[in-house]
């Protein structure tokens, strides 16, 4: 059971991230902080992620070419285009590395207020930290008193915990679930109550409107993230912008 809580608030707490700071905030601009707030997010950003960290700088970036370019040949990451689950999230790899390194260049609106920390995203990118992360979860288990079938179906997730949330979204969220509205896309929203993705999974109603920081639409779509952006928004720590 304790290995199970570990994993679970690993989970939560690195998917908090990469749809707060690196999706909401990075890629959309949902919201403002202080530069501040920007490096403590960062921060939170590198541990809570670990041995998966992604780039808020890169994923910004990448996730705007999404949406400029979805189900399309340049869209980073489309079902339609990837052989399976792994090929998706191989190519998406390789795009990824060509931003992180400047190999590639896009139009100035893909970079124009993306956040970007050269010391955190060079330091969560290199291979000791990455393994250095990856071997002190496998400690945790074994402190745990970890079964067998832990160490190999719940270890190998959370060291590419946050691509794996990616995956996700950008294969099921574009094969299965259901549409609010009709976009020219495949997104649908794959959950109706998502406490999974934390509201990520309201793929279709994000593809909608990308600017909207509550995922959720209808009575039941529940975005948890939001309520902790209201409460953000409420005590200065950020300040959400008004469409």
């Amino acid at each position: 059971m304790a290995v199970i809580i570990f994993f679970a608030l690993h989970w939560y707490l690195s998917l908090f991230t990469q749809t707060f700071f690196n999706h909401r905030y990075s890629a959309h601009g949902m919201f403002t902080m202080s530069r501040f707030w920007e490096k403590f997010w960062f921060i939170l950003t590198f541990i809570f992620q670990g041995s998966s960290y992604l780039s808020p700088y890169v994923y910004g970036v990448l996730h705007r070419l999404h949406h400029s370019y979805a189900d399309t040949a340049n869209d980073p990451h489309s079902p339609k285009f990837s052989k399976n689950l792994f090929d998706m999230m191989w190519q998406t790899k390789i795009i990824y590395n060509k931003i992180l390194n400047n190999e590639v260049t896009f139009e100035p609106q893909y970079y124009k207020g993306v956040p970007q920390w050269d010391f955190i995203d060079k330091l969560g990118d290199t291979w000791a930290i990455r393994v250095g992360w990856g071997l002190l979860y496998a400690v945790v288990y074994y402190l745990l008193d970890a079964q067998l079938w832990m160490y190999f179906v719940l270890l190998p997730i959370q060291w590419v915990m946050g691509p794996f949330h990616g995956a996700i979204i950008n294969w099921f969220a574009h094969k299965y679930g259901y549409r609010n509205h009709e976009v020219a896309d495949t997104s649908k929203n794959f959950l109706p109550v998502d406490v999974l993705m934390l509201g990520e999974s309201y793929h279709n109603n994000h593809h909608y409107n990308g600017n909207r920081a509550n995922f959720g639409e209808k009575w039941h779509e529940l975005d948890p993230v939001y309520i902790f952006i209201r409460l953000f928004n409420g005590i200065g720590m950020i300040k959400l912008k008004t469409h």
